[in-house]
């Protein structure tokens, strides 16, 4: 097979047409024509691995957790890919047959940006629903190019929601509760269960940042390859430890996601094996490379998955997503096989 041509994918593969074949069938059978390289050739390799993810990942619908999963996604270290992660992940679980919402709590708004959300001042937001305690239902606003994709969106006003908070009642736990009486709306209502919610923070340990900590179940930690990669991140897992104590006691970090990924590098290799070794259980598999393609999206009011579909990134990020579904799968399964021994 020539390195580059298009990977067979219409008519007759082998002897079984698209017709009749089963879906994993035709993966397989187009998975065995696509060339091994070895790292020694990164360009060929990531061409090679890019064409079984596209094989492995197009069209391909992802399992339904058993309940709603509540992901904050945060590192206080900035220039990290959180809010990239962010709304590429809920893209992905969202183009693969999930129900996904984004709580854009950052004041810079930049998810809603990448979603394609209006979010200019007065527009309903978290702000409306933090400090004026707005039903979440009155500020979720549909993506234009995702239609199982939701965004509650960040409006210039959240930048002076620290400042208010610190004098109102409950302030740690407003948007917990905001949530929570969304997911009941929506079930009394008649509308779809939200499968995943996924909360992006600013790069800043305040109450915005506490909010969403209370409101997520687990926590979602994107590290960069590069120079000081673990930096901060001590005083990160001692404010989510805080937070367990104190707030949440459910609070876990479920994944880490390493991003800026370049397999060129001695230290991406080595940071990348450096937070393997301390987080064996929580780092995906599946890194994000750099990629052009990321960066640009967003300047367009999209994701890298609408925007670049086919590119390295928005098939890293597709793979990430599946991982991410096949471990709430694995212990979803877990779970009911131990209450089947317990009941």
């Amino acid at each position: 097979m020539t390195l580059g041509a298009p990977v067979p994918g219409d008519g007759e593969v082998g002897s079984v047409s698209r017709e009749t074949a089963p879906d994993d069938v035709r993966r397989a059978a187009l998975l065995d024509v696509v060339p091994d390289f070895s790292e020694d050739t990164p360009l060929a390799a990531q061409l090679a691995l890019d064409s079984r993810r596209r094989i492995e990942l197009r069209g391909r619908k992802f399992a339904k957790p058993a309940t709603t999963k509540i992901i904050t996604v945060a590192n206080q270290k900035g220039g990290v890919g959180k809010t990239t992660t962010t709304v590429n992940l809920a893209a992905s679980l969202a183009q693969s047959g999930l129900n996904v919402l984004v709580i854009d709590n950052d004041p810079q708004g930049n998810a809603s940006t990448a979603l394609g959300i209006d979010h200019r001042t007065g527009t309903p937001s978290v702000y409306e629903v933090l400090v004026d305690e707005m039903p979440m239902a009155e500020a979720v606003q549909v993506s234009p190019e995702i239609p199982s994709l939701w965004c509650v969106p960040a409006t210039l006003d959240l930048s002076g929601a620290e400042i208010e908070l610190v004098s109102l009642v409950s302030r740690e736990t407003r948007l917990r509760r905001a949530l929570d009486d969304y997911l009941a709306h929506r079930d009394a209502v008649g509308e779809p269960r939200l499968d995943y919610v996924l909360v992006d923070c600013p790069p800043s340990l305040g109450l915005l940042t506490v909010n969403a900590f209370v409101t997520g179940r687990e926590v979602l930690i994107p590290i960069q390859c590069e120079y000081y990669a673990l930096e901060g991140l001590s005083q990160l897992l001692k404010t989510i430890e805080m937070i367990q104590s104190h707030l949440n006691r459910g609070l876990h970090v479920s994944t880490i996601l390493l991003t800026m990924y370049d397999g060129r590098t001695n230290l991406a290799q080595q940071v990348a094996a450096e937070v393997r070794e301390h987080f064996p259980a929580q780092t995906l598999r599946t890194s994000i490379p750099r990629s052009v393609r990321v960066s640009e999206a967003p300047s367009y009011g999209q994701t890298v998955m609408t925007y670049d579909p086919n590119s390295t990134g928005a098939l890293a990020y597709l793979e990430a997503a599946r991982e991410i579904t096949e471990r709430v799968a694995a212990a979803d399964r877990a779970a009911e096989h131990h209450h089947q021994e317990n009941a």
